[in-house]
């Protein structure tokens, strides 16, 4: 047998691209399953061994950018997953606005989208929205961008739902354009799931609400 048909016999997953870490939760002492967004293979979820240890720490920060890495023996085994960064969040976190944003956004895509299923333009914008939220002097220039990522969440899952684009100087429609996305985002994709994350977006809600 040649050695790419052993390789092929080994793993029946092999997937190496670039993700966005959106969600860590511990496993065991020292590991964690980590919940990636990629461009071509969708949400993935896999497991870091020593994910708790001093250098994977801060490379599994929800926002990050990081090379991933994921290998499975069947399509019913958890991935295994070795992650590099390449972007760190980690300076924004800091930051109450900024940290409750990234928070939010990278929560969303891990509890709504299904595993395995590409999302290329929703991947794209989310990279897009957390560079804006690192970026941007304030959260008037990232909140427009932020309502369009949630409605493409919608509409790539089917739920279509009419939302007007508010001005970036009008904040009160800005508002309330926040809180109508966020009932839509209750009643659809989160419908059977949005305790913890609907609070992360009620925590970003109040923080907005402070800018005059």
């Amino acid at each position: 047998m040649s050695s790419a048909a052993a390789r092929v016999t080994a793993y029946s997953m092999h997937i190496r691209a670039p993700a966005i870490v959106c969600a860590t939760r511990q496993h065991g002492e020292t590991a964690a399953i980590v919940r990636l967004l990629t461009a071509d293979h969708g949400l993935v979820a896999g497991y870091v061994a020593g994910a708790r240890g001093r250098q994977l720490r801060p490379v599994l920060i929800p926002g990050n950018l990081v090379d991933a890495e994921l290998k499975s023996r069947s399509d019913s085994q958890l991935p295994f997953a070795r992650v590099e960064l390449v972007e760190s969040r980690g300076p924004w976190l800091g930051e109450p606005l900024q940290a409750a944003a990234i928070s939010w956004v990278t929560a969303l895509a891990a509890t709504a989208l299904p595993e395995r299923h590409p999302y290329p333009a929703l991947y794209q914008a989310l990279t897009a929205l957390l560079d804006a939220i690192c970026v941007a002097p304030s959260a008037r220039g990232w909140a427009t961008p932020l309502l369009s990522y949630e409605v493409l969440l919608m509409r790539e899952l089917g739920f279509g739902v009419p939302v007007g684009r508010p001005e970036n100087a009008d904040w009160p429609a800005m508002l309330q354009t926040f809180d109508l996305l966020g009932r839509h985002l209750e009643r659809y994709p989160l419908a059977d799931r949005r305790g913890d994350v609907m609070a992360a977006r009620s925590l970003l809600r109040d923080r907005l609400a402070r800018i005059n």
